[in-house]
């Protein structure tokens, strides 16, 4: 059956038509589409919209940046399944949402952007702020188009909240032209059909799937950034209980698999090939992708090496690889196909390779955190660090991670068991990102622990934000893991040439930081202090910033047992 929408989409407000301009009705669109906040910066050529969303229930949150601003509304969308919409001025302003957006595109984040633009008869002339932001940003979005008349606007504007929404989700961009928004239009918001979205894979290619998952010796389920959508994760627990097949997840895919079902489960994997669950997964003569992008772990990483049989179950056709050539694919709802799948599995329970290899595992698991327990010292080990916050990350926190080395440690080493609670970057591997995250979280679930982690490096890169987070009163905790450079960066390059090259910078005084704009700044000193610092921030009313240094002398393991490759 096609999906049903979950919220009855609010209808369009009483006001006169005639009198309607252009950017009331993107209001009324945006309204129509469920929308509650929209996020970025005001300019000449968008403000008639920032002036119509004053009348309208919609809340405006002013960012400090619009590629922050961006990166909320993607946020917003992974968390809801809803596009988030980030908003920008002409020039400029439109330019800086492209890294936002292609974030959100290569992570899979439904989000439309709306930008300022020229008037339409000035679009070809050298004039302020003019620019060609369709074409700048059509490589980076699914939808990027010009609305060139009034009588197109509501129709322009619903087409981009369904290619955001649908198939696998990611970004949209509608140019709005300062005199299409000043103009009269008598047309109303629309709205996408109530029932809509495809249906199960085919009956036909379900069955072979099933009958080469019965007929092989060692098959593994290995989960993408789809597999954690609500709907997915739930048909995904009842497909993995009735097949006691053993499951690994990317990055993405955190919180996918429930608790019930750990003992099945191998790990994360993702960009460094040589974790216990990629054993589990080299080990695999029959590979069952759920949800899964390359761009989340490339396929030469752990298919190169061997042409074993792959069934592809998404709700897009496979992107033919070398490394990628599925022998049955199920395109359509993932939900539903796993749900025709899961009684057609007929297998006793787990192959004794798996059940060896995931042994092992647990194994290691234990002691690791035995080991992390026991790590004492300053700087502090990451994974003294990682062992002292999993007790943080339960059903009521979100916990919202940058790009680093400690991302690897935490992506690696932390786990959750709830879908979308753990917001990871993979796709672009975006610094910046998680503090805006933190906000976007704080806004749909503000009965929640919001707990953002950023090294360093990236912290600078949207840390102006904490401006936005003080205003908003967000209750979110941000770590900074501290060690003075680039480190991810560091590590890769001395493995390639034996040396290091701009990775350096300068101290920042994280607690002065906190305080210039009004939050509050604490400091970890030492293993002792993680868990009473912690307890305390999460206790502080409004933004925590917490600088924690970092004992990174270990990442070199990170990367060990790589081929070269892997670093191109």
């Amino acid at each position: 059956m096609p999906n049903r929408l979950t919220e009855t989409l609010p209808r369009q407000t009483d006001l006169s038509k005639a009198t309607q301009t252009g950017a009331e009705l993107v209001v009324r669109t945006l309204e129509a589409q469920g929308v509650t906040h929209v996020f970025g910066i005001p300019g000449a050529k968008i403000d008639t919209v920032f002036n119509a969303l004053l009348d309208s229930r919609i809340k405006t949150v002013v960012c400090r940046h619009e590629q922050n601003a961006a990166f909320i509304a993607g946020a917003i969308g992974r968390m809801t399944g809803k596009a988030g919409v980030a908003i920008a001025t002409s020039g400029p302003g439109v330019s800086n949402l492209t890294t936002g957006l292609a974030t959100a595109n290569s992570e899979g984040d439904p989000i439309v952007a709306l930008g300022g633009a020229v008037p339409t008869a000035e679009a070809l002339k050298q004039v302020h702020q003019t620019m060609d932001a369709v074409s700048t940003l059509r490589p980076v979005t699914k939808f990027s188009a010009t609305v060139g008349a009034p009588d197109q606007l509501a129709e322009v504007l619903v087409n981009a909240f369904r290619a955001a929404e649908s198939g696998r989700p990611g970004a949209s961009y509608v140019n709005l032209p300062v005199d299409v928004m000043t103009a009269t239009c008598a047309h109303a918001a629309l709205s996408a059909p109530a029932f809509f979205g495809p249906g199960p894979a085919d009956r036909a290619a379900t069955e072979e799937a099933a009958r080469q998952i019965n007929a092989a010796s060692n098959p593994v389920v290995l989960l993408g950034m789809l597999a954690s959508k609500q709907s997915n994760a739930r048909a995904l627990q009842a497909f993995l209980g009735k097949s006691n097949l053993p499951v690994v997840g990317t990055f993405q895919a955190a919180g996918a698999v429930g608790a019930m079902l750990f003992d099945s489960f191998g790990g994360r994997v993702g960009q460094i090939a040589n974790q216990p669950a990629d054993r589990l997964l080299e080990s695999a003569d029959l590979v069952i992708t759920v949800g899964y992008d390359p761009v989340e772990y490339w396929p030469p990483l752990w298919n190169g090496k061997r042409k074993r049989q792959i069934i592809h179950v998404d709700v897009l056709p496979s992107v033919i690889d070398n490394c990628y050539v599925p022998s049955v694919e199920l395109t359509g709802d993932i939900a539903q196909t796993l749900e025709a799948l899961t009684p057609l599995i007929r297998r006793a329970g787990k192959s004794a390779l798996s059940s060896d290899i995931l042994d092992m595992i647990s194994a290691e698991r234990q002691l690791l955190s035995k080991e992390a327990a026991l790590r004492g010292g300053t700087p502090i080990h990451p994974m003294r660090l990682v062992h002292e916050l999993q007790q943080f990350v339960g059903s009521d926190t979100t916990l919202c991670l940058d790009m680093g080395s400690f991302h690897l440690w935490i992506a690696r080493h932390l786990y959750s068991f709830r879908p979308r609670q753990v917001l990871i970057t993979n796709g672009q591997q975006t610094l910046g990102v998680a503090l805006p995250w933190g906000i976007a979280a704080s806004v749909v679930r503000p009965a929640e622990k919001i707990l953002s982690i950023s090294g360093d490096g990236g912290f600078l890169f949207s840390a102006m934000e904490l401006e936005t987070a003080v205003r908003l009163k967000a209750n979110l905790v941000h770590m900074v893991w501290i060690d003075g450079r680039y480190d991810m960066v560091a590590v890769q390059e001395s493995l390639k040439y034996g040396r290091t090259s701009g990775i350096d910078f300068g101290p920042i005084d994280y607690v002065k930081y906190a305080e210039a704009f009004g939050a509050k700044g604490l400091v970890i000193q030492s293993p002792e202090d993680i868990v009473p610092t912690m307890k305390k921030a999460f206790d502080i009313q409004g933004p925590v910033i917490i600088g924690v240094h970092v004992d990174y002398r270990d990442n070199h393991k990170l990367f060990e047992m790589v081929d070269s490759d892997a670093f191109h």
